[in-house]
């Protein structure tokens, strides 16, 4: 399977974590062997369709799916991937924001005319450009996501993920009304999405017509969760300090690790750097450049 990620430009000034961090991951749906894509409407399919030039899907994570976080200390959520069924030849070229905010919610709301309503989104979390050449990536499976600004989680909340995709130019899209290439979870109803060629769902979000989601207004209101790869850290419980264990220590060398374990060359994003000292000791952090 190959990889396409999309990587934050800038996250903050190189920090090192007081205490040990252990990365972690919940798995939303079978992320390993995904079996199922939706295909109905293009417009009911999250994160985005890449159909239409402007996208914008919401996804709530409920309590249960990320039980696993659950009894952890100082959680934060670092990273979001989807995988992507590749169903197209072409070359695809968006602008993207995402936002990760906890909320009470477990459902999105219905109105007094009974159409399901978005919510109101805010804390950017990651935002860069994506260019993909399909053909690349003709018949594989492969992830799109983003390490993201890390976002403190309190057990028992829901995730609110917002999800705003456009083109660079509105000619900028895919051909074929069925076009289905992100693989999904089965939990139905926990997802919005917006789709449109002329109007960003930034724009969307500020109109009179904010928050209905009606199928007049390219909405999709009763959509099934992708398969989602939810990347993790939280505190292992060691208080003891990255810099008063190893104060005075003669360092033998450095070496960094992204959230799913691989290795970099530099840190990027969040990253775990695992410093090796001449005694043979080691100690690891959090790092974020």
């Amino acid at each position: 399977m190959k990889k396409l990620y999309m990587i934050l430009a800038a996250v903050a000034a190189m920090t090192f974590s007081a205490q040990a961090q252990t990365a972690d991951k919940i798995f939303v749906g079978d992320y390993e062997n995904p079996a199922e894509t939706y295909n109905g409407s293009y417009f009911d399919m999250a994160p985005t369709n890449f159909y239409l030039a402007h996208t914008g899907a919401q996804m709530i994570f409920t309590p249960d799916l990320l039980a696993d976080m659950n009894g952890k200390q100082d959680v934060q959520i670092v990273g979001l991937y989807f995988k992507f069924n590749d169903q197209s030849f072409e070359e695809i070229a968006r602008d993207y924001k995402i936002y990760v905010q906890q909320i009470d919610e477990t459902e999105f709301a219905v109105n007094e005319e009974g159409v399901k309503q978005f919510f109101t989104f805010d804390n950017l979390v990651a935002e860069d450009a994506l260019a993909i050449d399909l053909l690349e990536y003709y018949d594989e499976d492969f992830e799109i996501g983003s390490a993201i600004q890390a976002v403190d989680y309190t057990p028992g909340k829901s995730l609110l993920v917002t999800i705003v995709f456009d083109a660079q130019d509105d000619d900028n899209c895919t051909m074929g009304s069925d076009y289905a290439p992100f693989y999904t979870s089965g939990i139905r109803g926990k997802a919005m999405t917006y789709t449109s060629n002329t109007v960003s769902f930034l724009d969307y979000a500020q109109g009179n017509d904010f928050p209905d989601a009606t199928a007049t207004l390219g909405c999709g209101s009763n959509v099934e969760l992708p398969v989602t790869l939810i990347q993790y850290t939280y505190d292992n419980g060691d208080q003891t300090g990255f810099s008063e264990i190893n104060e005075g220590k003669t360092v033998a060398g450095v070496r960094y690790y992204n959230m799913a374990g691989q290795e970099m060359a530099q840190p990027n994003g969040v990253t775990i750097q695992v410093t090796t000292y001449t005694d043979g000791t080691t100690s690891s952090a959090k790092v974020m450049k």
